[in-house]
């Protein structure tokens, strides 16, 4: 039995959407978050500048003496986790591998991922994909966009549904579509009226919230305290983060504490 914390970041409120998911498999641990909203967006910056934040998040989460660490953020798992990894004496999940691993074992062979341009850039989930399944066939489509307006809370009007049309325009006759960056769920229902029954929406947060299930079943590390805390921490607190929160984690009153 392990009492500590499981940690989670990233650049914002996207990584709100992993929380959720791991929370309904695992209602009876304690989670720490951090939304790096002072640097958000991620989708922009350079790999190593993301390997620098990821690496302090993830020292401020040990110091918090968390148990494993999630990164709740698709830009840092394509770009930092094979790096931090190697740094850090902790247990480190990221988005793409438990991801891939469904798909693998469901055998969808057409696969899109839409994602910020910082991971489109990156090829991570490309290459992992083809990598790990036998003549898949990758379409790919970075969309910057949608990040800032889930972090805005635009997410089901006019605007978010034209983009979404927009970026889905090219995008047909898939099994299914990853959605790579953890903002994105939030536009699932938008996405999911564009692409029609037949395509299956891939919510990377569910995959995730298996595999640490598992993980912490497989390492007997279960909370024996029924406390069921979350902590959350934000870089900036100037921001449109608490409202969106509210509605993502289902909460009336969060809250939020400053972190350098």
């Amino acid at each position: 039995m392990d009492n500590r914390a499981i940690g989670v970041f990233d650049s914002g409120v996207g990584g709100l959407t992993v929380l959720k998911e791991i929370k309904k498999v695992l209602p009876n641990e304690n989670y720490i978050y951090i939304g790096d909203t002072a640097s958000f967006p991620y989708g922009s910056k350079s790999k190593q500048t993301i390997i620098e934040l990821s690496k302090k998040h993830i020292q401020k989460l040990i110091s918090l003496d968390v148990k494993m660490i999630v990164i709740a953020c698709g830009t840092a798992t394509s770009q930092a986790l094979d790096e931090v990894k190697k740094i850090f004496d902790i247990p480190i999940l990221g988005i793409i591998n438990p991801t891939i691993e469904y798909l693998k074992k469901e055998n969808l062979k057409r696969i899109g991922v839409i994602a910020t341009t910082g991971t489109i850039r990156s090829k991570g989930w490309q290459n992992s994909l083809q990598r790990e399944i036998n003549d898949v066939t990758v379409f790919s489509k970075a969309c910057p966009l949608l990040a800032p307006m889930a972090e805005e809370g635009w997410t089901e009007n006019e605007i978010a549904n034209l983009t979404i049309k927009e970026y889905l325009k090219d995008i047909k006759d898939i099994d299914a579509l990853i959605l790579g960056c953890t903002h994105y769920p939030l536009f699932e229902k938008l996405i999911k009226n564009e692409l029609g029954d037949n395509t299956e929406i891939v919510n990377t947060g569910k995959m995730v919230a298996n595999e640490i299930k598992k993980y912490i079943k497989q390492n007997n590390l279960q909370n024996a305290i029924e406390k069921n805390l979350t902590e959350i921490y934000l870089t900036d607190t100037e921001c449109n983060f608490i409202q969106v929160a509210q509605k993502i984690l289902n909460l009336e009153n969060i809250n939020i504490k400053k972190i350098e």
